[in-house]
């Protein structure tokens, strides 16, 4: 029997593993830079597990952007993909590339009890969708249904990029602060790596103090220390979180709970349950009820869009 083979690409980081027994075997982590186009990097992963070219009859990749056509241009890095040149070049008699956030959701089906916190408690209805949302690089927002025992849909969009929602004097001041700056605010202007120091920054401006630190990892130090400059902000990002996690439960009618994924939160995961959060989760005036007994969940696994991508692939060859 052939292998299969599942990738999750980013900016950064490229992750390849074999897709054996509905599990990932044989995971390895490989730069982008170092390669000229993903071909060549699983064509070194291959090799490195004995696998000849030929001997992988197909292959699911996560990729960052909406999938549509043969060609697909990498978001934030070099690589470019023919969905044809690749099959021939691999060897592979089937490619499915799906957006990474799509992958995302549908790795939420394999979490494990100890990959992932309880935020608010609840019971999930199976009947409805689930919301997952993820500040990383940007802002990921994906919606999850199932469609029976073991078969799941994941529903893509760009919710990332939809208008920040502001709830108070304080959030309209730091709107105004940044549309300023840079026009459009959009909910991942904030809510992700870069967004944290785009919210500082304005924060630091509106109060009139000159800012300490350069980088979100700066950021997330200081806060973690105590500093209340950037213990503020920190504050600030997790009630922006929940207005935009909020926004989106209603408009999907998202009974079947939160994820909250990527790579942001679990770097000050103490400080996020102790923050506003569900209060600017819950904060929807007439509609605030409707919020009671939705569960919410911090996702803490590391591997969620790779597994994705293998049940994505599971799904596609079974149908």
């Amino acid at each position: 029997m052939k292998d299969l083979l599942v990738g999750d690409i980013g900016g950064t980081n490229a992750r390849f593993a074999l897709w054996r027994d509905n599990q990932l075997h044989a995971v390895e982590v490989f730069a982008t830079a170092d390669y000229s186009g993903p071909e060549q990097a699983i064509e070194y992963y291959l090799a490195d597990q004995g696998v000849a070219l030929g001997e992988v009859s197909a292959a699911c990749l996560a990729v960052a952007g909406p999938v549509d056509g043969d060609e697909f241009q990498f978001t934030n890095n070099q690589w470019h993909l023919s969905q044809r040149a690749f099959c021939k070049h691999l060897q592979i008699d089937r490619l499915l590339l799906v957006n990474d956030f799509t992958a995302m959701a549908l790795g939420m089906t394999r979490l494990k009890a100890d990959e992932y916190i309880e935020v608010c408690a609840g019971d999930a209805d199976a009947a409805r969708p689930a919301l997952v949302i993820g500040p990383g690089t940007g802002l990921g927002v994906g919606c999850l249904l199932r469609q029976g025992e073991r078969r799941w849909l994941a529903l893509p969009g760009e919710g990332g990029h939809v208008d920040l929602p502001v709830g108070n004097a304080r959030e309209a001041a730091i709107h105004q602060q940044l549309h300023g700056q840079i026009g459009h605010v959009s909910a991942e202007t904030v809510l992700s790596g870069g967004g944290l120091l785009r919210l500082y920054q304005a924060m630091c401006a509106l109060d009139g103090d000159v800012p300490r630190h350069k980088t979100p990892a700066q950021i997330t130090d200081a806060a973690l220390a105590g500093e209340p400059r950037a213990a503020a902000v920190i504050e600030q990002f997790c009630r922006f979180l929940g207005r935009v996690a909020g926004n989106n439960v209603l408009t999907l009618g998202a009974r079947g709970g939160v994820y909250i994924a990527g790579g942001v939160i679990p770097r000050f995961a103490e400080l996020f349950l102790r923050s506003g959060f569900h209060t600017s989760f819950t904060d929807k005036g007439c509609m605030s009820d409707y919020f009671a007994g939705i569960p919410v969940w911090l996702v803490t696994a590391e591997l969620s869009g790779l597994l994705g991508a293998g049940v994505a692939l599971e799904q596609a060859l079974h149908d």
